[in-house]
């Protein structure tokens, strides 16, 4: 059994969710202690422990320590990943895309494809906005090999969820090496500004900003501004970098007393702080690559916008279970993955 130190560098659920995958995909037993010891509240909350039961159903796992606050899990897997129709629910606003991307490589190297329906939030703060992982991580590692799509069924935000999202994942998959070290030029931005339960003059305003700051970079934007299904209030917008050789992504979600236009203005400039890197990778999908990177057949090797405390933890967690070396050059900003260590 493997014990992993839940606090270690940022201490958050990278470390829970990386050492779940490893372990369902390897059939190794885990213990992990002081889960999100760095976090202000520590142990599992609800889309931890949502996935924790789910990667515990996909491989058949016995648990010890799977409740609400816990610090210490054990995770000891039965079989390997088994493909199949699964509903998973957060039961409150946290984040689905955390869950995905905690059983999405075990049931794409499982034999068969799977049909995932998950529920909770779509678009909360502190985690991936599902429009992301639609638009630009898993377009990134279809690249790769890993095949799967995600539909939004319903927008689920902060505080109530209520949302919605399928997700497809195409099994047997073979992972190939990522070489992702120049991103070309910009081709284009695109975005969506959107609401639900509330006036469609918010979108509007969201996306008339983002346009016309874009714009007055002479950068050329298309900002859609859309009424979603959901229930309750709430709004965000989400804008999509495409380069000749990677996609970015970056977001901004509505809160009281903040105008749509500030709201625009954020994402923009979370773009335009990205832009001037020069680098392929954001941060986001500098931390999400390392570990298709590290269950690949061959090496890869990346540039990214920063370097986070994200990224070398989640490194580390990976290097424990032996399945592959990662060397992050810290002045040049490239990270290498070399498989089986």
């Amino acid at each position: 059994m493997i014990v992993i130190d839940g606090s270690y560098g940022e201490g958050g659920g990278q470390v829970l969710r990386t050492s779940l995958s490893l372990a369902a995909i390897t059939g190794t037993p885990i213990r992990i202690i002081a889960i999100r010891a760095g976090r202000s509240k520590p142990g599992l909350a609800a889309q931890h422990l949502t996935g924790v039961r789910a990667l515990a159903a996909v491989c058949q796992a016995s648990l010890r320590g799977d409740k609400l606050e816990s610090s210490a899990l054990e995770f000891i897997p039965g079989s390997p990943p088994q493909a199949g129709q699964y509903t998973f629910e957060v039961g409150t606003a946290g984040a689905v895309s955390l869950v995905l991307q905690t059983v999405l490589l075990p049931l794409a190297l499982a034999s068969g494809d799977s049909v995932v329906t998950l529920r909770g939030g779509t678009h909360v703060a502190f985690s991936p906005p599902v429009t992301y992982i639609e638009q630009v991580f898993l377009p990134t590692i279809a690249r790769m090999g890993v095949r799967a799509e995600v539909r939004l069924r319903a927008w689920g935000w902060y505080p109530k969820g209520g949302g919605e999202v399928e997700l497809r994942v195409t099994g047997n998959s073979t992972i190939t090496g990522l070489n992702l070290l120049e991103r070309g030029a910009l081709q284009k931005v695109r975005g969506l500004a959107a609401v639900t339960e509330l006036p469609s003059h918010i979108p509007n305003r969201m996306a008339h900003r983002a346009e016309n700051l874009l714009r007055e970079a002479n950068i050329r934007a298309t900002v859609q501004p859309v009424r979603e299904r959901g229930v309750a209030p709430g709004a965000g917008i989400f804008l999509t970098a495409s380069y000749e050789n990677s996609l970015a992504g970056f977001s901004s979600l509505g809160r009281l007393g903040v105008p749509a236009e500030k709201v625009a203005e954020m994402a923009v400039e979370e773009f335009f702080e990205f832009h001037k890197t020069g680098a392929p990778a954001d941060v986001h999908l500098a931390d999400q690559l390392l570990l298709p990177a590290a269950l690949a057949s061959e090496r890869s090797q990346y540039r990214v916008a920063e370097i986070s405390t994200h990224l070398t933890t989640n490194a580390w967690v990976i290097e424990q279970f032996g399945v592959a070396g990662i060397a992050i050059d810290e002045a040049e900003k490239v990270v290498a993955v070399a498989p089986g260590g």
